[in-house]
């Protein structure tokens, strides 16, 4: 199964959003292996694997469906979360595709729970898991 890694600029979290976000990281079913990985900003496009895809969150990227999010696990994916100013522009750039998870502005602990609680839902969608209701 695919590799996934998530790469967020490094941010004191609440507790409540690191509970809830490894909550999901935990809950991940067999083969769907997540990576975390919290950088400083400038370290963050060294950090980025070279295999995967590079999906970048930014709040003028695409909108997608719960059914769309699941087909992004099917190869080696890195979800990219920027800090306050977002990410710089090299990285948007080289991502292949820019990924909006709100067309609300939502804080960076906010935005870590969300990423993880639809990576969680597609790869349960995708195994067969009741958790994902149409």
């Amino acid at each position: 199964m695919p590799r996934l890694h998530v790469l967020a600029v490094a941010s004191n979290l609440p507790r409540w959003a690191q509970s809830a976000r490894d909550d999901y990281l935990r809950r991940m079913p067999k083969g769907y292996e997540v990576s975390l990985l919290e950088v400083k900003a400038s370290k963050l496009n060294l950090k980025i694997p070279q295999q995967a895809r590079l999906v970048a969150l930014d709040e003028r990227g695409k909108d997608l469906t719960t059914r769309q999010f699941a087909a992004l696990l099917a190869q080696p994916t890195a979800f990219v979360i920027g800090g306050a100013d977002g990410l710089d522009a090299a990285i948007k750039k080289r991502a292949a595709l820019l990924l909006r998870l709100s067309a609300l502005t939502l804080p960076h602990a906010l935005a870590q729970v969300v990423l993880c609680e639809q990576i969680y839902r597609a790869a349960t969608l995708l195994t067969g898991h009741p958790y994902h209701r149409d």
